[in-house]
């Protein structure tokens, strides 16, 4: 039965590698990832924060679904074993003792995901001042991990 659970975890973290790419493809993947999602972020920000007399509905839906097409992208994949030492575009911003922290991690995501979800729900009515609150509640899920994982600059 160890045997058994020992091969299905080494199949799995070898598909995981295998679809996602070496320690320096995952880095730069998921940098990617979140920069492409700042820029959505910083979209919603400007328009719904910052000056809401420039709110246009058509593009901060376009955001909030950029986000939320991120948040559901299976991120969590691009986080193996090496990938806190590596380098992508940039240095891994990663805390060694990520690994350690998994059921923190996977209970944060699972905050990420409902918050970009419930942002593209609420982009979609076009009520600007709701957009505020809920962009509010996505950036603190964002907070939350980058003060468990993320090493700051």
């Amino acid at each position: 039965m160890r045997l058994r659970r020992a091969l299905g975890l080494i199949l799995a973290i070898l598909t995981t590698v295998a679809t996602a790419g070496s320690v320096e493809d995952q880095i730069r993947f998921r940098q990617s990832a979140y920069s492409f999602m700042g820029w959505n972020t910083a979209k919603i920000k400007n328009q719904a924060v910052d000056h809401p007399e420039s709110y246009n509905k058509d593009q901060v839906i376009a955001a909030a679904n950029a986000i939320s097409a991120v948040a559901n992208s299976n991120l969590l994949d691009l986080y193996t074993p090496g990938t806190d030492q590596g380098t992508g575009w940039k240095p891994s911003h990663l805390k060694a003792d990520y690994f350690q922290k998994q059921d923190e991690v996977k209970e944060l995501n699972a905050k990420f995901i409902k918050e970009a979800n419930e942002l593209q729900a609420v982009a979609a009515t076009g009520d600007a001042a709701a957009v505020k609150t809920q962009f509010g509640k996505l950036g603190a899920a964002c907070k939350s991990c980058h003060d468990l994982i993320r090493v700051r600059d």
